[in-house]
């Protein structure tokens, strides 16, 4: 059985952040709620999540902010926003921020979750195939395949930091950087170290690019 998607819900009424996360979890949704813009902004950037729901007046970060916060950190989970804001200037705004839909509160049940279903298959589609040297990564099945030779099979881990790079391929990531991102039980840095040692052993050493004094970032390949 396939683990549940992981959502993130952003939504200040709790009257309504309690209905939407029973609903989202009869949805087959793995639910972590925020309260508040600031609280949205630390499980973003700290947790790994298929789709984010997300109000716009949000206490301590309102919500347009806080998704360009997330977009600008690199973050590309797929966001629908969820408002009472629901004019054509409002829904320009927010499309502009970075959200891939957005919807007008009062809202159908039945539509928020095939909208939800759609963003997750275009997200799916869209990082289906990330080029890395000398081949591709397929995030869903954790696999590197080679131009030549077997598929390659990552751990979790393995897999998320490749992704990371992956994604941004011309950045040059701090072990700092890497260690909030990827690995967010961990506090020695030297995790970081171990893990690129683990795909260059398991991928190959141009993989992982060292940029001295500086961090990581994707090989060139």
């Amino acid at each position: 059985m396939a683990d549940p998607a992981q959502l993130l819900l952003v939504e200040d009424d709790k009257q309504l952040a309690s209905m939407l996360e029973q609903i989202l979890v009869g949805e087959g949704y793995e639910v972590d709620v925020a309260r508040d813009g600031q609280r949205g902004l630390h499980l973003g950037l700290t947790r790994r999540y298929d789709v984010i729901v997300l109000d716009r007046g949000l206490p301590a970060i309102e919500g347009l902010d806080l998704l360009g916060r997330l977009r600008s950190k690199g973050v590309v989970t797929p966001a629908l926003v969820l408002s009472a804001l629901g004019n054509p200037a409002d829904r320009v705004a927010g499309l502009d921020a970075g959200a891939e839909d957005y919807m007008s509160k009062p809202f159908d049940v039945d539509e928020l979750a095939a909208r939800l279903r759609a963003l997750r298959r275009r997200a799916h589609d869209h990082v289906g195939a990330l080029h890395v040297p000398g081949g591709t990564l397929d995030v869903a099945t954790r696999q590197v395949t080679l131009a030549a030779g077997d598929p390659v099979d990552l751990s979790e881990r393995e897999c998320a930091l490749l992704e990371l790079l992956a994604r941004h391929p011309r950045q040059v990531f701090s072990r700092a950087e890497i260690l909030e991102r990827v690995f967010t039980e961990a506090e020695d840095e030297g995790v970081v170290d171990t893990y690129v040692y683990y795909l260059r052993r398991k991928v190959g050493r141009s993989t992982v690019a060292t940029v001295r004094g500086a961090g990581y970032r994707l090989g060139a390949g």
